[in-house]
């Protein structure tokens, strides 16, 4: 998660840039609430489509070269389900238990799992999302398969 403690806080640092125009390409607001500390990649929240009991989606920001998002859970609580569902899958990879290789990245490569979230799905098939997305072949392919994929956790 970001380093938030005496020394720093990368957190409010993203917030603040992200507010002053770091991510002037999309065209939601979003909130940061951790990523990879030295990486391009942070998760956030979506303000805007938050659900009746204040519920925001989680999106995967990616802050390199042109920023853009991707939709992987219907609020934090969900996030950290299918965050916890993709280590059990990584560490049930003999390779990982052994070495440490990551062999299986998230969120690219567990569409099966970020599918079952039926309100993110929901969002994703009204577009909620399509202003965060980069629209490339990889990305169309990754949301068909979400959407594809058996809905309920």
């Amino acid at each position: 998660m970001a380093r938030c403690d005496d020394n720093g806080n990368e957190l409010i640092r993203d917030n603040v840039q992200w507010s002053e125009g770091r991510l002037k390409p999309l065209s939601l607001k979003l909130f940061a609430f951790g990523g990879t500390p030295g990486m391009a990649y942070s998760y956030a929240t979506v303000p805007s489509l938050a659900d009746s009991q204040g519920c925001q989606p989680v999106v995967e920001v990616d802050t390199y070269e042109v920023p853009s998002a991707l939709p992987i859970a219907s609020s934090v609580d969900r996030f950290f389900d299918t965050y916890a569902r993709y280590l059990e899958a990584l560490c049930a990879i003999p390779g990982f238990r052994k070495e440490g290789e990551v062999a299986l990245t998230f969120p690219w490569e567990i569409p099966q799992f970020i599918g079952r979230d039926e309100r993110l799905v929901e969002l994703i098939r009204a577009g909620a999302f399509n202003a965060l997305m980069r629209e490339t072949g990889e990305t169309r392919d990754w949301v068909e398969r979400v959407l594809g994929a058996p809905s309920g956790m």
